[in-house]
């Protein structure tokens, strides 16, 4: 079985000790054995990254577009097997694993251009004969925390902003999907970037993470996961003085109007509550439901929801892949129990489905006749579970929909011009989707949330340079 290293300096360091990759379709199949990292490779790394960052800051913006632009059309060049990789490790169908993948290779290619599209601004002084000049500098060494959910887009989208601005970059892919990140270095080594610009450390997150978070080397973090997790970092972060970006958690609403088309809203509450196995930061975990389309939205939620076909990620007929770990699965089965116990809740699916192979296959499930306040529609279950709220009318589920400590994104689906433009209004989200499923965002947008669902500047398109870079401002007087 292939053992891999950390990828520092330029240079694949050979590993004392590894982890299985174990796929989630079936745990008999190890995708590979990947470094236990320690300290002493995050010191490493740190160090590589700090001897590269001010030739790699010096570098043109020209070279550095070529070289983001040389990553993309390599990711695309090897789409299918990077596809069927990433579909093995975390889960994801094969068609949602490649178009994860392509997203990977716009993120960079957007990016490229960035590169050569950052600009600084000039005014005059106050002071007659002054000049002052506004310039964007990168901030220095990034540490980059991934995690399980998108294996290769989310390191993408944290590293490409990263590598255009003049940074380096030391990364930590999450402990259960290694593999696409090791891919990623691969191809960025291939392309040519100078020694110690883009380095990559595997492990645990006690370990490898918090030896990021906590290297004096290290100018500014990136996280993207539990809002546990992201607590502990900000503080350590905040103690050293180092910028910090946290993408966390999320308990997205689901509005679906007296006058929603519900062909529309059954799509977009499938979509968005199951599909990816309901493993992202951005599924419909609440889907609130005026009374009046109550019953029929339900009846036919409930009938697609049956229908949809749980299996093997890189079977072709698979909608729903498996959960992505047995601890994931355990979670997922413990707030459905709690659901059932709970006296007026009706569960529709969640049931553990067998397979030819061994592997963590739950049916979807939605939680029908809870309220807002019960545990499963408060806190984030992070798998193929939604709850079904009933509300009296618009102003009610505005009110619940709000009535949460994430904001992160929100829908609603209707077909009144009127109450899309005010639940966009009144939503406390830093996204909201009309008619649409609330997970799914373009590469060159903005991308966060408020409350505690994100913290510092948003990520992704034009936006992402308010993270990675600093402003320096000069007085001139000639």
């Amino acid at each position: 079985m292939e053992r891999y290293g950390s990828y520092i300096g330029g240079r694949w360091v050979v590993a004392r000790d590894h982890r299985e990759n174990v796929n989630p379709s079936d745990t008999s199949d190890i995708v590979g054995l990947f470094a236990a990292g320690g300290r002493d490779d995050v010191d490493a790394a740190v160090t590589a990254a700090r001897e590269a960052q001010p030739g790699w800051a010096a570098t043109s913006p020209q070279t550095r577009a070529d070289l983001l632009e040389a990553v993309a059309a390599r990711i695309l060049a090897d789409v299918d097997r990077l596809a069927e990789l990433l579909a093995r490790e975390e889960g994801k169908t094969r068609g949602e694993s490649e178009a994860e993948v392509r997203r990977a290779a716009q993120i960079f290619r957007f990016f490229a251009g960035e590169a050569v599209r950052l600009t600084g601004e000039t005014q005059d002084s106050i002071r007659p004969g002054v000049t002052v000049t506004h310039r964007r500098e990168p901030v220095g060494v990034v540490g980059v925390i991934t995690p399980w959910n998108f294996p290769i887009a989310i390191p993408s989208w944290k590293t490409a902003p990263a590598l255009a601005y003049g940074n380096t970059v030391v990364l930590k892919p999450a402990e259960l999907v290694p593999a696409s990140v090791i891919e990623l270095a691969r191809i960025i080594d291939h392309a040519g970037f100078p020694p110690g610009v883009f380095n990559v450390v595997t492990g645990s997150g006690g370990v490898v993470g918090d030896a990021i978070v906590t290297h004096p080397g290290v100018d500014a973090v990136t996280f993207t996961g539990s809002e546990a997790v992201g607590r502990g970092i900000a503080v350590a972060a905040a103690g050293r003085f180092a910028k910090v970006q946290l993408e966390l958690g999320g308990k997205n609403p689901l509005v679906i109007a007296a006058d929603a088309d519900l062909d529309v809203a059954v799509d977009c509450a499938v979509n968005g509550a199951f599909f990816s196995t309901g493993q992202r930061c951005t599924a419909s975990s609440r889907l609130i439901v005026d009374h009046a389309v109550y019953e029929p939205f339900t009846e036919r939620l409930r009938a697609r929801m049956a229908a949809l076909r749980v299996g093997h990620a890189l079977a072709p007929d698979t909608e729903i892949g498996p959960v992505v770990d047995d601890r994931q699965l355990d979670t997922d089965l413990r707030y459905l129990e709690l659901a059932r116990a709970t006296p007026g809740a009706s569960v529709h699916g969640g049931d553990l489905v067998e397979r030819d192979t061994k592997g963590h296959y739950l049916a979807p499930a939605i939680i029908e006749g809870l309220d807002n306040q019960a545990v499963v529609n408060r806190e984030e279950i992070f798998g193929p579970v939604a709850g079904v709220i009933r509300v009296s009318g618009h102003d009610e589920a505005v009110a619940v929909a709000n009535d949460t400590e994430f904001g992160l994104v929100a829908g609603i689906c209707t077909t009144s011009l009127a109450l899309a433009d005010d639940f966009q209004r009144r939503s406390q989200t830093g996204m909201v989707m009309v008619n649409l499923p609330t997970a799914g965002v373009d590469p060159h947008v903005a991308f966060g949330g408020r409350k505690r669902s994100s913290y510092g500047p948003k990520e992704q398109g034009a936006h992402a340079r308010d993270f990675f870079t600093e402003y320096k401002i000069a007085y001139v007087r000639p």
